[in-house]
């Protein structure tokens, strides 16, 4: 099922049950005096955050939500009843914007429960307008309308660690490697459409679709997606060796993964001085891109990871390294068929996460 991270829909909350006109009954004595109740308020609507991600692909087809309206007045003076409630599930992290008073709500917590439109009120009977100088009131009102609107959901994922980097870097299959999660990997740029999550030592990871030159002005998969990172405590920058490889003859970049993935062949040899620097640069790229959407991106706490090292030489590594060199910025590698290294970048993530709760 595809993911879905934003909706729109038309919501209207109960209008209020009108008010009536009736008269006491009592033996021996007919029509004895104003009697209408008042009708019941409409129902109120709700949004209610839940954890669940893939919620809103239920509402793909559903475009309107309404609450019950009100019950009219009774007689004997009872007030009909007040219209259901409505809830609208959503997941949480879930941004909710009245697209006709522009108010926002933001569902941040397990539960939460906000109030996006109110019911109309009940209409008065006609025993509300009883008094010494008007004895028999044939005044009612009807009950109000409810509030409508149309309103935008976007979804903002919370999660502890976001994994960005450029496409095809091996983000999905280290968050595979590391939570256990079964994303769909694939050796092509965007295999990753949407967000994937998984979680390690209760700590949950988003591996966030690849990021391009001009993401922030919707370039690529754009903004749409730097937006889910928002709101993680740290970012792991995923950056792919894979370009570093200076094949010999007649050796296949698909022959070279080949090897690496039965590691028949050990380490290929080949040391890209200019493949190298280039990492330096697609690194600043994604760093001004977060920088340009702002949100405080760009200020969160970093870790820097090499992928695919099981394609290159030791020479690659460490000279990657030092041109990727930063203050305050863990650079490690991994290959995901090395449990150690996994177990080393698991520790550190969960250190860093730990430090900033």
């Amino acid at each position: 099922m595809a993911f879905v991270d934003e909706i729109h829909f038309f919501a209207k909350a109960g209008d209020g049950g009108s008010g009536v006109v009736r008269w006491r009954h009592e033996r021996s004595k007919e029509y004895s005096g104003a009697a209408g109740g008042n009708g019941g308020h409409g129902g109120d609507l709700f949004v209610r955050a839940v954890r669940d991600t893939n919620i809103l692909s239920r509402y793909k087809t559903v475009k309107r939500f309404e609450a019950g309206r009100g019950q009219d007045g009774q007689s004997n003076s009872m007030q009909g009843k007040a219209g259901i409630d409505h809830y609208i599930d959503l997941p949480i992290g879930s941004i909710v914007t009245n697209l006709t008073t522009k108010r926002q709500v933001e569902l941040l917590e397990e539960g939460q429960i906000s109030k996006i439109l109110h019911g109309g009120k009940g209409g008065l009977g006609n025993e509300h307008f009883k008094a010494s100088t008007n004895v028999r009131p044939e005044q009612s009102t009807p009950g109000a309308s409810g509030e409508e609107a149309d309103f935008v959901v976007e979804l903002n994922l919370i999660a502890d660690a976001g994994f960005i980097g450029l496409p095809n870097a091996g983000k999905t299959s280290l968050l595979n490697a590391l939570t256990h999660a079964k994303a769909k990997v694939a050796d092509y740029a965007f295999t990753t459409l949407d967000p994937n999550l998984g979680v390690l030592h209760e700590h949950i990871l988003a591996d966030i679709p690849g990021l391009i030159e001009g993401a922030s002005d919707g370039k690529g998969l754009g903004y749409k997606f730097l937006r889910h990172i928002k709101r993680v405590k740290m970012l792991v920058h995923v950056i792919s060796l894979e370009s570093c490889i200076t094949p010999s003859a007649g050796t296949s970049p698909h022959n070279l993964r080949a090897r690496s993935a039965t590691r028949l062949f050990g380490e290929v040899s080949g040391f890209g001085r200019d493949e190298v620097l280039s990492i330096k640069k697609n690194y600043n790229t994604i760093r001004d891109e977060l920088e340009k959407y702002g949100h405080g991106l760009s200020d969160k706490p970093e870790m820097i990871v090499l992928t695919k090292t099981d394609l290159v030489d030791k020479k690659v590594i460490t000279e990657a390294k030092k041109v990727l060199k930063k203050k305050g910025v863990k650079i490690l590698s991994v290959s995901i068929l090395d449990d150690k290294a996994l177990s080393k970048l698991a520790d550190e993530i969960v250190k860093i996460l730990g430090k900033n709760k």
